[in-house]
């Protein structure tokens, strides 16, 4: 299937699945996507049963299927950026040491204590896994890749919940950082596993952490100031123009982060930043001008909405040759691994949370809305698909604790967050 064939496949797909969702189901767009996704990848298993050839096609179809690299270098910078353009930036720069020291340390413990359980885990020898390998870097691995939450995902369910502004700034301002943070923490454990835990020194992981979290930030910063005096320049009136301007600078900061081992991802986001839509860019006497025209944020938002769709039934039809090699023995580690990643996920807000309210004000039970929204999504299992062939066999059920985690939290987190919120 050629580009073409699968680019028409997944937008018929996502258009199909959003009317059955709308009329039908009357889901959250997320969860009934993800829903109906994971419903398609058990007709097709179905489907295999009589048509084993057809079941083999579509697995194929799905291995060969680079989809951590379409996420990450395509579609994670262009969601992120359309997030951080329509985030609340006055509230946000008011709070950002409350939602970097959330962020950051959230995604530090979470990696820590997830990666410490799961290897805890796979030593003991009642779960029979022993025999799989998995080494302490490998389990923090997995901690790092499980630790930061979704901000598409997250955004999408916090938009709809009519929380205060504060709060749902706070909310989308982390999710959108820790993406970056976790991505940071997940490439320097990726160079320890390459280099040997013995050829690795404090000073050069600090280095590499440093270079990619600074060097993300400056370049974002720089990029979004040059985008903001080029939009500026054209004054809204070639809005075609500050479209192709900001589609060629969301493409160019990958690019520009590959090249210098920068966080594409901060990068993105910060330049999002800078272009937001709540910035007041010039002063009229008719009013207040955006930094773009309120066509290029609706063509923004139009291709966050298409470009979600698809991640979702990505992600669901990513499942099925998950559930081919599925053991029922791993069902009692995946329950202990879920409740792990919301316990450790739960620390990880409250703590910070209780220290800083000594000074912030905080709505009652903000930590708890933040660790129930707390939603992965398709970062986690890109990087867990992104993990060398070196673990072994272990990756299998890296990645098929990946999957549950991801399941668990968008539709049982997802669907329950509501209730909880009010």
């Amino acid at each position: 299937m050629n580009l073409l064939e699968l680019s028409t496949l997944l937008l018929s797909l996502a258009s199909i699945f959003s009317i059955i969702n709308l009329r039908i189901l009357k889901l959250p767009q997320t969860i009934g996507l993800m829903v109906l996704a994971i419903v398609l990848s058990l007709i097709i298993m179905l489907a295999g049963l009589i048509f084993p050839d057809f079941l083999g096609y579509v697995t194929q179809l799905t291995k060969e299927f680079d989809f951590s690299v379409l996420l990450i270098d395509v579609m994670l910078p262009f969601l992120l950026f359309a997030g951080a353009i329509s985030v609340d930036v006055h509230e946000l720069l008011k709070d950002r040491m409350t939602i970097l020291i959330l962020a950051t340390f959230g995604v530090l413990f979470s990696t820590f204590a997830v990666g410490t359980g799961v290897y805890w885990l796979v030593q003991e020898p009642m779960f029979g896994l022993t025999s799989l390998g998995l080494g302490y870097v490998d389990c923090l691995l997995f901690g790092a890749l499980i630790a930061p939450t979704d901000p598409i995902a997250v955004l999408a369910m916090v938009k709809k919940m009519n929380l205060s502004k504060i709060t749902e700034t706070r909310i989308a301002g982390e999710s959108l950082f820790n993406d970056g943070i976790g991505v940071v923490v997940f490439l320097t454990l990726l160079s320890i596993k390459a280099e040997g835990i013995d050829n690795i020194t404090a000073q050069s992981v600090g280095a590499l952490f440093a270079q990619e979290v600074v060097g993300g930030i400056v370049m974002g910063a720089v990029m979004g100031y040059l985008g903001l005096k080029l939009v500026k320049y054209i004054e809204n009136t070639h809005v075609e123009l500050e479209v192709l301007i900001t589609l060629s600078l969301v493409l160019l900061v990958p690019v520009i982060s590959h090249l210098f081992h920068f966080s594409a991802v901060l990068g993105v986001v910060v330049m999002g930043l800078f272009l937001n839509q709540n910035i007041d860019t010039d002063k009229k006497e008719d009013g207040v001008q955006k930094a773009m025209g309120d066509y290029v944020y609706k063509f923004w938002h139009l291709l966050d909405e298409t470009l979600n769709a698809i991640l979702f039934i990505l992600i669901g039809l990513e499942i099925i040759p998950i559930l081919q090699n599925f053991d029922a023995a791993y069902l009692l580690i995946i329950v202990l691994v879920i409740l792990l990643v919301v316990l450790s996920r739960g620390i990880g807000v409250f703590v910070p949370i209780s220290i800083l309210s000594f000074k912030k004000k905080f709505e009652k039970n903000t930590a708890l809305i933040i660790t129930w929204g707390g939603l992965r999504g398709g970062l986690s299992i890109a990087l867990a698909l992104n993990l060398p062939d070196s673990i072994g066999s272990g990756k299998e059920l890296i990645l098929i604790l990946t999957y549950a985690v991801v399941l668990f939290t968008i539709l049982v987190q997802g669907l329950t967050l509501k209730k909880i919120v009010k």
